[in-house]
């Protein structure tokens, strides 16, 4: 991956506009970090701790408000993923604005619950408007600076680096045909929405991430050998630069096809989305295990076995699933769209 800055020819419009923007550029790109980390870390507590946050603001802690606050939660995250990307920064902190606007009338509506303290309320209240003063001065400042404020790109970090390997009980020539033809990939990867193949070298991808948005990007093969090795990358302008390489090689004793996989990407956020996939259980060696042993049981029984440990990550009673387990990831992430209320 190449990172890019913009730069200007010097004693342009551009560059004087910089330069006489330059401090409000910066402190606005620090206040929009430093909010960002805030979203972050308020959301993982809204995801993980519901009943916790719910008492703290003065909430009766039901499970309607556990809801909304997850929900809470979710947008809290993606917002500060936004700001922490420094993808068009200026729109995720209006989006932050817009969502004081909607805490701030949520928090109001809960006053007339004789249920909620109202201390507590009022306390939170007094909080979260600080917090909007603070994201209206940053949302102006970065809008602003617009085009003359200097955009760096992320500070490079090493990405996430996978290495896995699996014993097919299948010949090398059926488990290369069935790797090959990359339109199989959402059978048994469970983040990949779709795959569609652009010509013989090029295909196009749809992934789901940890928090229920899409990403999308374009990859190529870049070395081919037929029932040996399959190497790709993404191209310059994807959403997630990947690469990677899978060997099949002929396990000894007529044991089958022993399958090599090295995969590098560098996920959205960086090192910040990296946390927040392991502290939502999307931790990315897993995932990788978990989409080979799908390869494997349908390369072998020709149908994916899913147990009921596997479409439920926590301690539960036993029953069938409600809803087909390619639904189950992204259901949480719908949650805020679902939610019609506020707190009550």
């Amino acid at each position: 991956m190449t990172s890019s800055t913009l730069t200007y020819d010097p004693g342009s419009e551009e560059e004087r506009r910089r330069e006489g923007n330059g401090g409000r550029s910066h402190d606005g790109e620090r206040l929009a970090r430093a909010l960002g980390l805030f979203s972050v870390g308020l959301g993982l507590a809204q995801i993980l701790a519901p009943h916790g946050v719910a008492r703290a603001i003065g909430v009766d802690d039901d499970d309607e408000n556990r809801k909304t606050m997850r929900a809470l939660g979710f947008r809290e995250i993606a917002t500060g993923v936004g700001l922490l990307t420094r993808q068009r920064p200026a729109a995720f902190a209006w989006g932050r604005v817009t969502g004081d606007a909607m805490d701030l009338a949520m928090l109001g509506r809960a006053f007339n619950s004789r249920r909620n303290d109202h201390n507590r309320l009022a306390a939170a209240t007094a909080a979260v408007a600080g917090v909007t003063i603070l994201d209206i001065i940053a949302s102006q400042r970065l809008s602003r600076a617009g085009s003359g404020m200097s955009i760096r790109a992320p500070a490079h970090h090493q990405g996430i680096q996978v290495r896995k390997a699996i014993t097919i009980n299948r010949p090398p020539e059926e488990v290369y045909a069935f790797w090959r033809n990359l339109e199989n990939r959402p059978r048994f990867m469970a983040h990949v929405r779709s795959v569609r193949v652009l010509d013989d070298r090029r295909s196009y991808w749809k992934v789901r991430t940890p928090l229920g948005t899409t990403v999308e990007w374009t990859a190529e093969i870049i070395e081919e050998r037929p029932n040996e090795l399959i190497s790709w990358r993404s191209t310059e302008d994807a959403q997630v630069p990947n690469s990677g390489t899978v060997r099949f090689i002929r396990a000894p004793g007529g044991r089958g096809t022993e399958l090599h996989l090295e995969l590098k990407f560098d996920p959205p956020a960086g090192a910040v989305g990296v946390t927040i996939a392991k502290l939502m259980g999307q931790d990315p060696s897993r995932q990788v295990d978990g989409d080979l042993r799908r390869f494997k049981q349908i390369m072998e029984t020709g149908e994916v076995v899913h147990s009921d440990a596997s479409i439920h990550p926590t301690p539960h009673p036993a029953r069938p699933p409600e809803v087909a387990p390619n639904q189950l990831a992204g259901s949480a992430s719908r949650g805020f769209e679902a939610q019609n209320g506020g707190f009550e």
